[in-house]
């Protein structure tokens, strides 16, 4: 498995963990949607975080990845609900 192969299943990974996170926040969600808010939140999340120059002083970028992702993902519901 390439390099590149990998790094998609690790934000695959990342995404499904921090939409599963969400949904456990703010309710509700299968597997796909966990999956799909999970994958934009970490876009949203790292936006976020970045503009509002937001350090959370963790060292293990994993954790920080996770952590963003899933801020992002309870970001991306809610306005998904205000929306609806």
């Amino acid at each position: 498995m390439s390099v590149g192969a990998q790094a998609w299943i690790v934000f695959l990974l990342i995404g499904l963990v921090a939409g599963f996170l969400a949904s456990l926040v703010v309710g509700g969600g299968g597997l796909i949607r966990c999956l799909l808010s999970g994958v934009i939140g970490a876009f949203v999340g790292g936006f976020l975080f970045q503009a509002l120059g937001i350090s959370l002083g963790i060292e293990n970028a994993l954790v920080v990845q996770i952590i963003h992702a899933t801020v992002g993902a309870i970001v991306v519901v809610l306005i998904a609900r205000v929306i609806a």
